[in-house]
């Protein structure tokens, strides 16, 4: 797992800059720096050595010097690639995955993505083309973004690092400002720093003469096989899973394991053969700590479980930090706890395995059950209920009203991932800024169009997959685990588990019973039910219950009234949503954390730097 930094042109030989550039991301590799410039382009690149600790450098040229790479990820079928090659008459001086993919695109050019399995972003230097070639893998698991500035196409693994480049121009993307409102991240490939973008999962680029065309190589498909029993998808998950975790622990350094209460990460641990478990909780009760349950699991498997208390005074003393690494802001508090857990894991080793993906895959989140409830309502003719829905909405809040609101939207219009912290409504009313911003659901219909003919909760699977999870939980696993110099690997997201996935009824999959029930099915062969059948319920963390404390609730209340907020918000509604949750009259917990997190994150990008 490393780091790179690349840009074209007139400071390419300004090695000052690229030096700088590549120093801002040292966190992703501080076991090594190298750096190539050659007319046209400079790349910079910072290592965490795992695979070929010896012999795998980069920037990595080819033996004719005519490319040049630079790859942050792993290619856990690389030593299968790297025979085809052999055979065909390429010469590699590495035993490094970094070399298959240079080597591969030489012979293979694009089509080499889909022969690739594992995680990885990464360019490719084309000397005697003048053309760079940038691709992200699959599911969007490492990073790669991109911005044309001053003339220069700039590219690498954070856009801190573009902060560096005198020609970079950093200004605020309100558009993304208030799509973030109702996501909790940002949606899409704009980013919150004006004309710069991320590369989307599963696309490609190449760039020539000041033109980038950006192109979709692979896309998660659903078509569900009815005529097969449970029985099969249990036997089928097993030997896919078991045969992805032994590709996800190559390396040649020591592997461990995330663990928490929930199956994902329990599955992980008990399919892994790993000698250390790594899980972290809060002192504020057994609801905010799942510690107890790791123990125990990690004593029957048997493994070493080394555990964290995360205090209160640790988690919002180190906010601002960890909205730095993050590069954008993003409002989910769980991210918080998974800094500290790869923190605590980064003290003994080098790279872990976690349970990420499972839930967008194989349907865990327990709002893909909301289509399956209450279905005699859904009989009443749609008109009917758009009607119902809107008299409910203009009611006092009152329980069972939203309800009514939801089943009176179709699916498209209600959900927009598992986080929608304001509508576009209440987001224009709380900002003092206008934007253009697109309403939640247009960003969402790309992908509700690509399957419009599907049931409701594989259209929910699939919006999640591409936006959701690349947004948010994918962001905060690379941003977190590189922040404490960790690699993280996610053995659930894998083509072949997709593939797999993608072939399973809904009924194996969501049911009455419980969520990804077939994966359930098959977890339940490691561990005791306890674990195997555990309710899904994220990452407990007590912002709710320290909003409500005089210290925190004045921390966020001076945040509140502060500058930046006065910039951005009307402030009055900001300490109503604040008061009214610390006075028990709504649970705004997550809205305030969601303006909070993006002030904190303003004021490190613009107020600090």
């Amino acid at each position: 797992m490393c780091g790179f930094v690349g840009y074209t042109g007139s400071l390419v030989q300004e090695k000052s800059v690229l030096q700088a550039m590549t120093d801002a991301i040292a966190h992703r590799g501080p076991d090594d720096a190298d750096y190539y410039t050659d007319e046209g382009i400079a790349l910079g690149f910072r290592r965490l050595s795992i695979i070929d600790l010896a012999g795998g450098r980069q920037p990595i040229v080819n033996e004719d010097g005519t490319k040049v790479l630079v790859f942050n990820g792993e290619i856990y079928n690389f030593q299968s690639i790297r025979e085809e090659l052999l055979k065909a008459g390429h010469v590699f001086k590495t035993r490094a995955d970094s070399e298959v993919l240079l080597h591969g695109y030489e012979e293979y050019g694009s089509e080499l993505l889909n022969k690739l399995r594992g995680m990885f972003a990464f360019v490719i230097w084309d000397r005697e083309k003048q053309e760079l070639f940038g691709a992200r893998d699959f599911f969007g698991i490492k990073p790669l973004y991109y911005a044309w500035m001053d003339g220069a196409f700039l590219f690498g693994s954070e856009i801190k690092a573009f902060l560096q480049h005198p020609g970079f121009k950093k200004e605020l993307n309100t558009r993304a400002l208030e799509n973030y409102l109702s996501f909790q991240y940002s949606p899409g490939p704009e980013t919150f720093f004006k004309n710069v973008y991320k590369l989307p999962p599963a696309h490609y680029f190449t760039c020539k003469d000041g033109k980038l065309t950006i192109t979709r190589y692979w896309l998660p498909t659903f078509n569900a096989e009815e005529d097969k029993p449970l029985e099969y998808w249990v036997d089928a998950i097993e030997k896919t899973f078991d045969d992805s975790v032994r590709a996800h622990k190559i390396s040649d350094v020591e592997v461990g394991s995330f663990l928490s209460s929930g199956v994902d990460s329990s599955y992980v641990a008990c399919s892994a053969d790993v000698d250390k478990t790594f899980t972290v909780g809060f002192d504020n009760g057994t609801k905010y700590n799942e510690i107890s349950y790791a123990q125990e699991l990690s004593e029957l498997i048997p493994v070493k479980n080394i555990s964290k208390v995360i205090t209160p005074e640790e988690f919002w003393g180190n906010f601002g930090k960890i909205q730095y690494h993050m590069d954008e802001p993003l409002a989910d508090p769980s991210a918080v706890a998974l800094y500290f857990v790869c923190n605590t894991a980064a003290k003994h080793l080098k790279v872990v395995l976690s349970g990420e993906g499972a839930d967008e895959i194989f349907g865990g989140y327990n709002i893909y059950r909301e289509p399956l409830d209450v279905t005699w309502y859904d009989k009443i003719p749609f008109p009917i209920r758009r009607l119902i829905g809107k008299i409910a909405g203009a009611l006092p809040p009152m329980r069972g009203l939203n309800f009514l609101v939801r089943r009176g939207k179709r699916i498209e219009e209600r959900f927009i991932g598992n986080a929608y912290m304001f509508t576009e409504k209440e987001r224009k009313a709380l900002l003092n800024i206008a934007t253009d911003a697109q309403a939640p659901e247009a960003l969402t219909k790309p992908y509700y169009d690509m399957v419009r003919e599907k049931d409701p909760v594989t259209k929910m699977q699939f919006v999640d997959l591409n936006m959701w999870m690349v947004g948010d939980i994918l962001l905060k696993a690379d941003k977190m685990s590189m922040a404490n110099s960790l690699e993280l690997r996610v053995p659930f997201l894998d083509k072949e588990i997709m593939a797999l996935a993608g072939r399973i009824p809904l009924k194996y999959r969501v049911n009455k019973e419980n969520t990804k029930y077939a994966m359930r099915q098959a977890a339940h062969r490691r561990m005791p039910e306890k674990w195997s059948t555990k309710k899904k319920l994220g990452f407990p963390v007590p912002t709710r219950v320290w909003l409500k404390e005089d210290k925190y609730y004045g921390v966020v209340s001076a945040m509140f009234q502060s500058d930046a907020a006065k910039r951005f918000f009307h402030t009055e509604k900001l300490m109503k949503l604040l008061d009214d949750h610390r006075a028990g009259k709504a649970d705004n917990s997550r809205r305030v954390w969601t303006v909070y997190t993006f002030l904190v994150w303003y004021e490190e990008f613009f107020v600090k730097r």
